[in-house]
């Protein structure tokens, strides 16, 4: 199957002998004018336009391309901007902000309408990296970041620090030469990065996250200092990106930033457990004096040995206040208490025993006295007559209640043999046999009915059946479409198929004239 080609105004061939046609009056297709119009704007208009409006209808797209409208007082231009110039955006772009954009009109063919595709984005009035700043300022601390419970102390007497900047600036020497002139004893890493320029903010982030993970393997660290020098805000801008921010928060190791100069203020400074004015202000931060942990030290060593001298003093004198006391100084006399104290004790339970001892042989012979008058040897005489009369009555109970029962089992067992299931059982048999002769008989019955009147509608329906009567020679015709009957000459026209059906078969033809029939009539 193939295309149609579109409709080409030009390819219509003029009338013989006419003038050729002007372009100005010459038809044109909607292709033709978009481009004629892409043409004349694109030689009328300058390469680089710098446009200042208000945005609305801002749309960042999932491709990353960004759709908005500059708009003022009176007119509307529709802008896109593409994702290879949106990722260099330092700021977020947002309806009601008013920028100067940087760019070229061009006219979009599809839609057949000019727009302006914007490679550059200025704030007005602010720079881009200022107003980017204050964006994500406002951003983070909403979230939390900055809070002071986030914050994490810094340890008294660090042992490891290491040190997350560039190892070629005057930022790192100026920090290690301070450590190790307050506080030698610490050991100082240096975590290379770059700090400034393209790609210096995923060092940075990669360093305090990697930092993290192997603090183990590095014996561990107990301080980080994230910084750099001083410098413009462009040069500082890396220690202000979001990926900065968001691996100094997530640090488990407390973070002091020293980030340029005491003027410059960072995200990194805000979100660090510490701020540092400077890089060597944050090596003081990071440690004390020896000398001041020294002669601390000592101090301790005084307080501790006068507080343990002053202890020692008053053990010794409340143990001389305790060995002056009775106990200590006649303990024999105690053993003897006890000895007196325990003898009253014995002496007591003695006596008690005694006297309830006496009691209970008193009650002993008040028992003895009430036994001999019993005369048990009468007692168990009688127990013996009653028990032999009982006997005689068990053994007469026992013959009566044995006839009785024998007497009721014969009984049942003559009823038993009369109400056997063996007798109504074979009577069951015989009726069943009955029954089910006469159900033979009657369905042979039925079933030679239903075979005659079978045969009857057998003969009936072949009477009735069009075949028979097309075996007298009539036909059955009907429409080919539809198989309607033909009734009638005026349900047929010119032209229709028809189809005939025989005794013996069927045959298809074709009305080709309805009028043919009065010329036979004639």
């Amino acid at each position: 199957m193939t295309t149609r080609k579109p409709f080409d105004p030009n390819l219509v061939p003029e009338a013989p002998g006419a003038a050729p046609k002007s372009s100005a009056s010459r038809t044109l297709t909607v292709s033709q004018l978009t481009a004629m119009v892409k043409t004349a704007i694109e030689d009328a208009l300058p390469t680089t336009l710098h446009i200042v409006g208000e945005i609305s209808n801002f749309k960042r797209h999932g491709s990353g391309h960004l759709y908005f409208t500059l708009k003022d007082r009176s007119s509307e231009l529709s802008c896109v901007m593409w994702r290879s110039a949106a990722g260099r955006l330092k700021f977020e772009p947002d309806d009601g902000l008013e920028v100067v954009c940087t760019g070229a009109i061009e006219v979009f063919e599809r839609a057949g309408r000019y727009q302006f595709y914007v490679r550059k984005i200025e704030p007005r009035g602010v720079g881009a990296l200022e107003l980017a700043f204050r964006q994500f300022h406002e951003r983070l601390s909403g979230e939390g970041l900055f809070d002071d419970r986030h914050k994490k102390p810094l340890p008294t007497y660090p042992t490891r620090i290491v040190l997350v900047t560039s190892p070629t600036g005057a930022a790192v020497a100026d920090m290690i030469r301070t450590i190790e002139r307050r506080y030698p004893c610490v050991h100082v890493l240096v975590y290379p990065v770059r700090v400034q320029g393209d790609g210096a903010s995923e060092e940075v982030a990669d360093a305090i996250r990697q930092v993290n993970f192997r603090a183990t393997d590095l014996g561990g660290v107990d301080v980080m200092i994230v910084g750099r020098g001083g410098g413009s805000l462009e040069d500082l801008w890396a220690f202000n990106e979001e990926r900065v921010a968001r691996a100094i928060f997530a640090s488990q190791i407390p973070i002091i930033s020293a980030v340029g100069h005491e003027v410059d203020v960072s995200i990194a400074d805000l979100v660090a457990d510490v701020r540092a004015a400077t890089p060597t202000a944050a090596a003081e931060l990071a440690v004390p004096v020896l000398d001041d942990v020294l002669d601390d030290l000592k101090a301790r060593q005084v307080g501790l040995e006068q507080w343990v001298s002053r202890r020692v003093e008053t053990g010794n004198a409340r143990l001389d206040n305790i060995l002056v006391r009775p106990p200590f100084r006649e303990p024999l006399r105690i053993v003897n208490m006890r000895e007196q104290a325990v003898d009253e004790i014995a002496m007591t339970m003695e006596r008690s025993v005694t006297a309830r001892m006496a009691e209970d042989r008193r009650s002993l012979d008040r028992l003895m006295q009430v036994v001999s008058r019993i005369h048990p040897q009468r007692q168990l005489l009688r127990t013996a007559h009653r028990l032999h009369d009982a006997e005689d009555r068990l053994r007469v109970t026992a013959a009566a209640r044995m006839t009785r029962e024998r007497d009721r089992t014969t009984a049942a067992t003559q009823r038993l043999e009369r109400n056997s299931p063996a007798h109504t059982l074979e009577a069951r048999r015989a009726s069943l046999r009955a029954v089910n002769d006469a159900l033979r008989a009657g369905t042979r019955h039925r079933l030679a009915l239903a075979i005659q009147s079978v045969r009857r509608m057998d003969d009936l329906l072949t009477a009735m059946s069009h075949k028979r009567i097309l075996s007298r020679g009539f036909t059955i015709t009907r429409k080919t479409k539809g198989r309607g009957l033909v009734r009638s000459p005026e349900e047929v026209k010119d032209g229709d198929r028809l189809l005939t059906e025989t005794s013996d078969g069927e045959f298809e033809s074709e009305v080709v004239n309805l009028r043919q029939l009065e010329l036979f009539d004639e």
